[in-house]
């Protein structure tokens, strides 16, 4: 079974809020107290450069941060959820399951996104006290964390990505110019997953070579392998093109570079705008006279070695131009704040839905059990002016109003 996964999905959960206690002291000068529940852990992702796949989501998709702990009597607040940090390789995308929204791209070692909120812990009765209210008998419920789906995609971090039909040589060039040791036999599509592999060329000169696996004409429209890492290449500073010296089913190398260049167009036209060598390979292969007629370019053997030395040299010099031309990918991610207030949709003729933050916020807080939690939820709606853009958007006497998963008939003047 292979390690390396590069496409996962994933829920999220953030911890839930700690209920609120409702206690009355009677001890000392106050005369009652209760205090709050502790804040539900928030759920990140963290970009880890020693975390290299996605398969730990694979057959685990599930991860749930800790809840807060309820309020207790004598003034004992409760603990706040601990926090879940989820290590993710560097290049890692983090997408909307649903939607497909993108949400946070975390292509650097360090980079954190907040994945899921956890739920804001109740507040105790002695929060509610006030001239009219002397002895709340009421404290808010534990607000739910919030949980979602999510798609994660690798897009790995090379400086150098290899690209070429398959069986083109890319495993070969690798295991002999890093430490790297691909699997390489003589049948198509020998790599089936991304190797990446450290060239180091002196004590201060480095860079990172990623093998991909072969492209096939067609790859850009989802024929062969090669489709599903063609994202891999997306991030890589140069491309190194890589020809089979010898005619591959009759395709000569001059006809594989214009196919492979295309394919790199279609799937991205960005890509034909990178740095990039043309190589043609198996030199050692070539009977005299042989496919020379239809390649003038560069050629190397990676069994021979020749121009292999070269063919580094030229590389590090591409990484270094490019590095010192385009700085690291910086982090994305994507905040798009909740609506705050109330807003009215309608959902039928009789049927109306609000939504919002804050009016989600007091139903899920509040115990819509008792009496006293329900006068002070009408309160807070009127603060919001619910009433008034109920009847705006046209409720009638006897229409449901939904607020998340709560509903009540709607009444004018209420």
């Amino acid at each position: 079974m292979s390690n390396f996964v590069d496409d996962v999905q994933l829920n999220v959960r953030g911890g839930d809020g700690g209920a609120g206690c409702v206690s009355f002291r009677r001890e000392g000068p106050e005369a009652f107290g209760g205090p709050n529940g502790g804040d539900g852990g928030d759920v990140w992702l963290v970009a880890d450069r020693n975390t290299s796949s996605l398969i730990a989501f694979k057959d685990h998709p599930h991860r749930r941060a800790v809840n807060g702990v309820h309020g207790k009597g004598k003034d004992q607040h409760g603990k706040r959820g601990v926090p879940l940090e989820i290590h993710v390789p560097e290049g890692t995308v983090a997408y909307d399951m649903y939607t497909g929204e993108l949400l946070a791209d975390l292509p650097n070692h360090g980079d954190r996104w907040l994945a899921a909120h956890g739920g804001r812990g109740g507040r105790g009765n002695a929060k509610f006290w006030s001239n009219k209210r002397r002895a709340p008998t009421f404290a808010e419920q534990g607000e739910h964390g919030e949980d979602r789906w999510l798609r994660l995609e690798l897009k790995l971090m090379a400086d150098v990505a290899l690209v070429g039909f398959p069986n083109v040589g890319k495993s070969t060039l690798i295991s002999v110019i890093s430490a790297a040791r691909p699997k390489i036999a003589n049948y198509p599509f020998t790599t089936l997953e991304p190797n990446l592999g450290v060239v180091r060329v002196d004590n201060d000169t480095n860079f990172v070579v990623a093998d991909i696996p072969g492209l096939i004409e067609g790859a850009s429209e989802g024929k062969g392998l090669g489709h599903e890492f063609l994202r891999h290449i997306e991030r890589s500073r140069v491309l190194c093109v890589m020809v089979d010296l010898a005619p591959v089913d009759g395709i000569g190398p001059k006809e594989q570079e214009e196919i492979l260049l295309r394919e790199l167009g279609d799937y991205q036209p960005e890509l034909l705008e990178r740095p990039r060598l043309v190589i043609g390979t198996k030199a050692d292969m070539l009977t005299e006279g042989m496919a020379t007629e239809d390649w003038d370019g560069d050629s190397i053997s990676a069994i021979t070695h020749q121009g292999i030395r070269e063919l580094v040299g030229r590389l590090a010099m591409l990484v270094d131009q490019a590095r010192q031309a385009v700085p690291d990918h910086e982090g994305i991610v994507i905040i798009r704040p909740q609506p705050e207030g109330a807003m009215v949709e309608r959902l039928g003729e009789h049927e109306f839905r609000l939504v919002g933050r804050q009016v989600e916020r007091i139903v899920a807080l509040n115990d819509v059990s008792t009496p006293d939690a329900m006068n002070y939820i009408d309160h807070q709606l009127e603060r919001l002016n619910v009433p008034k853009l109920l009847a705006k958007a046209g409720a009638m006497d006897g229409d449901i109003v939904w607020i998340a998963d709560f509903s009540f008939e709607y009444q004018q003047g209420s």
